[in-house]
């Protein structure tokens, strides 16, 4: 699974929230091509990632898939929004995670301004990659006449 997609590190926390979010959730273990949550799945809360790498992408669009690795922050569009997860985010290897409940998260982030200012920051960065792949699916579903899910049963 090499090449799956561009690495990014526009999601990567600080120390500060990193140890933050460890003292508000749990430790959960990913085996390799685990989904931590599937694009439409209602929330469930945020995940950092401590270890392993994390392919997150659009159905349909595989070309969009971004790679993520320790220290990203997965979720936060959802969990600061409560709906549905807009992305799918599925483990390319062993992965350990810190899963924070959505209510935990949203507590944290009323406690420390600090480290809500950070969150919606990449919260801003998250928005415009999903904003980006969402528009490429809908060009190259109009470029083919297609709707999105017939395209999405092609590639």
């Amino acid at each position: 699974m090499t090449n799956v997609g561009a690495r990014c590190n526009f999601l990567k926390v600080s120390a500060a929230l990193k140890s933050s979010l460890e003292a508000a959730g749990r430790k959960e273990r990913f085996a390799a091509s685990q989904l931590l949550f599937r694009e439409d799945d209602a929330n469930n809360g945020v995940f950092l990632v401590l270890r392993g790498r994390i392919r997150m992408g659009v159905s349909g669009l595989p070309r969009l898939d971004r790679l993520f690795s320790a220290g990203s922050l997965l979720g936060l569009p959802s969990t600061f929004t409560a709906h549905a997860y807009s992305l799918t985010a599925q483990a390319l290897n062993d992965v350990e995670a810190i899963h924070v409940p959505q209510s935990s998260f949203l507590q944290l982030m009323r406690e420390r301004p600090d480290l809500c200012r950070e969150a919606t920051e990449m919260l801003g960065r998250e928005v415009t990659f999903i904003q980006r792949a969402l528009a490429e699916r809908r060009k190259l579903a109009a470029r083919n006449k297609m709707s999105p899910a017939e395209i999405g049963a092609l590639i």
